[in-house]
């Protein structure tokens, strides 16, 4: 589906612990519109991020989980990269007290590995600072692709059965996800993509298995608040059955 505009007023109030995962896209068209640089529209893509963790709790989500760089995003140019990596490490330092001030529960997913240590180090420490808050569980993917994290909890589940503390036939559904990034969380209830792309890309590809989608054409320095308002009341409209049928 998608959503060219708000559905109408009023929608029915959403669930308090409402799991939605973005794919936050359209940064650099934005800013190429202006023509402006590509890392102009990402800056203004993490003011975007700022405003809706702040207008989460109003809106029923108790779990947002953002895409912010991909395995695959790492072809783009040195420039952006190294650029994206920055507003990263801004991101949490200026955002460190704001977080735990207001409740919010900041972790990360994704392969730490390739990271600069810098980083991986600032990532750990933020995830500290913040380990005691509920009001919002804010996770943020960074060097995550969904085939490469299936990938690393085969390895992991291999590894046990290979050491004899479980056996194949044990190997189900629940095990593998205890095995993956995002062990800690519930899966998403709705995935919503910006910018008027409809493609997965290789976002939380097990989790996702039941989850609603919805695709916006606004770009994502243009994705406010109300525009997610208007998200969750059209996804409040629709019957989820999880593969059964409506009784």
């Amino acid at each position: 589906m998608t959503l060219d505009q708000p559905p109408p007023e009023d929608p029915r109030p959403a669930p308090e612990n409402l799991h939605v995962a973005v794919i936050m896209d359209g940064n650099g068209r934005w800013a190429a519109n202006r023509g402006w640089p590509r890392l102009v529209g990402h800056r203004k893509g993490v003011e975007r991020v700022r405003q809706l963790v702040e207008a989460c709790p109003d809106l029923g989500i108790r779990y947002l989980t953002l895409y912010a760089f991909s395995t695959e995003n790492w072809k783009r140019s040195t420039e952006e990269v190294l650029g994206l990596m920055s507003l990263l490490s801004r991101f949490i330092k200026a955002e460190a007290k704001r977080l735990k001030k207001e409740g919010v529960r900041l972790r990360f997913i994704g392969d730490r590995t390739r990271l600069e240590p810098k980083l991986q180090r600032l990532m750990g420490w933020i995830e500290a600072q913040t380990a005691s808050n509920a009001r919002l569980f804010l996770t943020v993917a960074v060097n995550y692709g969904g085939r490469d994290e299936i990938t690393r909890a085969m390895r992991q589940v291999a590894q046990r059965v290979s050491r004899g503390e479980i056996a194949p036939e044990a190997v189900t559904d629940a095990v593998v996800t205890e095995h993956l990034d995002t062990a800690f969380l519930p899966d998403p209830d709705l995935v919503v993509r910006s910018s008027g792309e409809t493609r997965v890309s290789n976002f939380l590809l097990w989790q996702a298995a039941y989850s609603e989608y919805i695709f916006t054409p606004v770009l994502w320095p243009d994705f406010t608040p109300e525009t997610m308002r208007g998200i969750i009341g059209a996804f409040l409209q629709r019957e989820r059955r999880f593969g059964g049928v409506k009784p």
